[in-house]
């Protein structure tokens, strides 16, 4: 399928887009707002737009309804981190096609287009199930709160982008000491991925102090760099 991207997280965006054109799915734009995405629809006709809800000038709902009202033709998979039961019932009113927690396994992304392709939905089962007396303006326990400060600087370095080598370079520790630090990162957040663990730290209740590198201020990286970055350890 080919496929508009939007998500505040280019990082994690481009990470994304990599592996889905590893598999076929060609990716004609990235954006990282409500209008932008709305404007590479428009552009590009795709035959998808995967869709996150938080954005920074307002929401992915807005930007879902605009796209189904201009743009019947092209379907919209949301990946977000709202589990609010309403926001996912006010997205299949507006007529989305699928509706997924933002950090699933890229497998199931990719299983998931191979269904709204063939013309059917997929909408997580588990976020239905969610009460409906949880709000978002609920306090949420923090998952970071598992790491040691070391496991916590080299979250925030996997949030930044940065390889391997670089996070062992500027940190003065080896290779294999790093890959550790990893490993019990992913351990701790039940994360498989560097990506999964960063989508986990994007959504804690406190962001990472003075770790996280947001996408307005780090230069850009290739595909091929963000997907080393987000996947090799």
């Amino acid at each position: 399928m080919r496929l508009v991207l939007c998500d505040d997280n280019r990082m994690l965006c481009e990470a994304l887009a990599s592996i889905l054109e590893a598999h076929g799915h060609p990716i004609l734009a990235i954006t990282t707002c409500v209008a932008g995405g709305i404007a590479a629809v428009a552009e590009h006709r795709p035959d998808a737009c995967l869709l996150d809800l938080c954005l920074p000038d307002g929401s992915g709902l807005d930007a879902a309804r605009a796209m189904r009202h201009y743009h019947p033709d092209t379907k919209v998979l949301v990946l977000s981190c709202l589990t609010d039961p309403a926001v996912l019932w006010e997205a299949k009113k507006i007529g989305v096609t699928g509706f997924l927690r933002k950090d699933q396994k890229p497998e199931k992304i990719l299983a998931a287009l191979d269904v709204i392709g063939a013309g059917g939905t997929v909408f997580d089962p588990n976020l239905s199930r969610q009460p409906r007396w949880r709000t978002d303006a609920q306090p949420r326990e923090n998952p970071l709160r598992a790491l040691t400060p070391r496991e916590m600087e080299v979250m925030g370095r996997i949030v930044a982008g940065q390889s391997t080598a670089q996070m062992a370079r500027e940190m003065g520790v080896a290779t294999s000491t790093l890959r550790s630090y990893i490993k019990n990162i992913l351990t701790k957040l039940g994360a498989h991925t560097r990506l999964q663990a960063a989508a986990i730290a994007s959504r804690a209740p406190r962001p990472l102090s003075g770790a996280i590198c947001r996408d307005a201020e780090a230069p850009p990286m290739s595909r091929m760099q963000t997907r080393a970055a987000a996947y090799c350890y």
